[in-house]
């Protein structure tokens, strides 16, 4: 069964958040993703807005950039929000945008490195594990959760490149691709592993034939969940997703 959520896009001041979210509640969308995209707005302060405003709502971040956060602290505000609203949260990480991570001061020379000392630290703190590590970028010294999870949070990894998908499949609960990725490279992530897929589709079309075609055939390729997003200039955030809700709650997506 595929599922089907919606991105809010960071392009949108944060103010305009709380409407988006609401109506996301309320029209009975499964899931509402953001971004932590530089230099617009913080990925886990807007999740835990959304996850206070609402109920049942799922919400995910994807990507969080690991080159400007450190570990433990992305475990200790994923650990926090899962506590506060168990089974809704849902976390992704990726190198970022190389060029904004150069203006910050924390591009690396292998961001390939950095995502998998990152994604295996990140996934054993937050399995309660008491970490120790001394690798090419990150570094721990007996550091655990003092608030610890019943079940760890899913991990999802995103990228584009085969290197960043090969390091998804092997260290990552999920893979998430973003809207330039083709069919053909979400058949060969679902030909390789089993776990889910999550593929971002941009469109502004508010032509549910069209849409539901279009979500049909990504489904089709393997996603597990696929998710809408509008360009960066939409008008009507709100009236988006609940389209979007729409389309799930008239047609199958299995």
């Amino acid at each position: 069964m595929t599922t089907l959520g919606a991105v809010h896009r960071p392009q949108l001041p944060p103010e305009r958040l709380r409407s988006v979210v609401l109506a996301a509640e309320e029209s009975g969308l499964d899931s509402l993703w953001l971004w932590e995209d530089c230099f617009l707005e913080s990925g886990i302060a807007a999740a835990s807005a959304a996850l206070a405003w609402t109920e049942r709502l799922k919400v995910g971040v994807g990507l969080l950039p690991v080159p400007l956060r450190n570990v433990a602290l992305t475990a200790m505000e994923t650990a926090t929000l899962e506590r506060m609203f168990p089974g809704r949260v849902m976390i992704g990480v990726g190198h970022g945008v190389q060029d904004w991570m150069g203006q910050v001061g924390a591009r690396v020379s292998s961001p390939l490195t950095l995502l998998r000392e990152y994604t295996l630290a990140l996934k054993a703190l937050l399995a309660g594990e008491r970490v120790t590590v001394s690798g090419r970028y990150v570094s721990l010294t007996g550091v655990a959760l003092d608030w610890p999870l019943a079940a760890p949070v899913p991990i999802y990894v995103g990228g584009l490149g085969l290197k960043t998908l090969d390091l998804a499949g092997e260290v990552g609960d999920g893979t998430i691709l973003d809207a330039s990725a083709d069919l053909e490279r979400v058949r060969l992530i679902r030909s390789s592993r089993e776990h889910p897929v999550v593929v971002y589709v941009e469109t502004d079309s508010r032509d549910r034939a069209f849409v539901t075609d279009l979500v049909a055939s990504v489904a089709e390729a393997g996603a597990s969940s696929v998710v809408l997003q509008q360009s960066a200039t939409s008008e009507d955030p709100e009236g988006f997703v609940r389209f979007v809700a729409s389309l799930a709650g008239h047609h199958s997506m299995g």
